[in-house]
């Protein structure tokens, strides 16, 4: 791509354990986005203001049983505590996602704030995930969500473009060439693979994206847990641009 322009910028992706206790998941949340901010601030030898990144479904199972249940509206208690949390710590953050209660419908949003606790945008899922592989995984998003229909990037201080999608979204390479196209340099992708799609496509999506659209890629999911109803794959990780 021409014209590539170089920002630097200090990321941390949290891999959240999350349990069906949504107030311990918020609480988890806080602590474990204040002990990111505190490093960054202790081994950064600059003034670049971090990248907070959590996981998709950060306050709830993931599981379409759950969605409902532990839905909120927006602005609402779990979005609260993240505008507080980002102005409090002077970063930027990346609120993973959870299920959204609007206008009679499910959706599953994400939502990124500035260092001075500002919304700076709202993005729901606009692919969602609906697999039937037999013996292994059944999985339908759509019985239960509504999808998106908007592209999510925001703007970082210095310049920097930044596209978000949610999980299933980097399966199609589309998406990622839009919000490259319209000079994201990074596309951070909250999500959930799980063990069978996991180990298949989690990383290899992630170096297709990056190579496709010479574009950084961070993928942040939830922590592995096998006595979960939903065991995500984990592997949190960034891939930087394959030339």
């Amino acid at each position: 791509m021409a014209n590539r322009v170089i920002n630097k910028i200090r990321i941390a992706l949290i891999q959240l354990a999350v349990t069906s206790n949504k107030d311990n998941n918020l609480k988890h949340a806080m602590s474990m986005i204040s002990q990111a901010a505190m490093k960054s601030r202790a081994d950064s030898a600059d003034s670049i203001t971090p990248l907070v990144v959590l996981p998709e479904c950060f306050n709830s199972p993931y599981g379409t049983q759950y969605f409902s249940e532990y839905a909120e509206e927006i602005p609402g208690k779990t979005t609260q505590m993240l505008s507080q949390i980002a102005k409090e710590e002077k970063i930027y953050l990346i609120g993973g996602s959870i299920p959204e209660k609007r206008e009679g419908k499910l959706y599953n949003t994400a939502t990124v704030y500035n260092p001075q606790g500002e919304m700076l945008l709202k993005y729901s899922k606009c692919h969602l995930f609906d697999i039937d592989i037999p013996g292994k995984i059944r999985f339908q998003e759509s019985e239960v969500l509504s999808p998106g229909n908007q592209l999510g990037m925001f703007e970082m201080s210095g310049g920097l473009k930044i596209g978000l999608g949610i999980c299933y979204d980097i399966r199609f390479p589309e998406l990622s060439l839009l919000l490259a196209r319209k000079g994201c340099k990074l596309l951070v992708f909250p999500g959930a693979f799980n063990m069978t799609t996991g180990p298949a496509h989690w990383e290899l999506l992630q170096r297709g994206r990056a190579l496709d659209n010479q574009s950084y890629i961070a993928a942040c999911s939830p922590a592995r847990d096998t006595k979960a109803t939903y065991t995500a794959w984990g592997h949190s990780s960034v891939r930087i641009i394959c030339v």
